[in-house]
């Protein structure tokens, strides 16, 4: 059987077609999340490439914890340290992050993103996923971009990312056009 494909050394880019590994794992690792975080956690998501089954990603399983408030999860920090999951701080504002990978091969595995649950980043995080797996031709355009970039900057993952920025506010804000229409619909049929 081939070893696990998640993973990859920091910094650098290298793009996978889907595994339904990325799944399972992710099912996995949101279930020991929320054994360790109880009511902390309000939701946990696979988010972000490895949750939209018709591109290809980087082998890194993103996933997001949504809480009532960003400090609720500082009196876990030791807890899930204690089980392999570090602390990073805050990577942008409003959003801690979290890493789990081999760490004396400098390889991470998973990237953890804790925000204000039903808050802006919460809702980009799960309509950016929901937008690209609903229609394939825009996750086909991300894809493009994303293997672009790849080629370009395989060893440069701050460039790789960078690049695609403005597709992905691009894609971003249709992704919450389309779920204000969504929920407007979803309001209507209940009247």
């Amino acid at each position: 059987m081939e070893h696990s494909r998640i993973g990859l050394k920091r910094g650098m880019v290298t793009l996978m077609p889907y595994q339904e590994e990325w799944k399972e794992n992710a099912e996995s690792a949101i279930e020991k999340l929320k054994q360790l975080l109880g009511d902390a956690a309000v939701d946990i998501q696979h988010v972000g490439s490895t949750a939209i089954s018709s591109i290809h990603a980087k082998p890194i399983l993103d996933l997001v914890v949504g809480v009532r408030r960003l400090d609720d999860i500082l009196p876990y920090v030791e807890l899930l340290k204690q089980h392999h999951i570090i602390f990073r701080g805050e990577d942008t504002p409003g959003q801690f992050l979290f890493v789990i990978g081999d760490f004396e091969e400098d390889t991470r595995t998973h990237h953890i993103h804790v925000v204000k649950w039903n808050g802006t980043q919460w809702k980009h995080y799960i309509h950016f996923r929901d937008y690209l797996n609903t229609y394939p031709e825009k996750a086909k355009l991300y894809e493009d971009c994303k293997k672009r970039l790849a080629l370009q900057f395989s060893a440069d993952r701050k460039q790789y990312t960078a690049g695609k920025q403005d597709l992905i506010e691009q894609l971003l804000k249709e992704a919450d056009e389309w779920k204000l229409k969504d929920d407007t619909k979803e309001k209507q049929y209940e009247v």
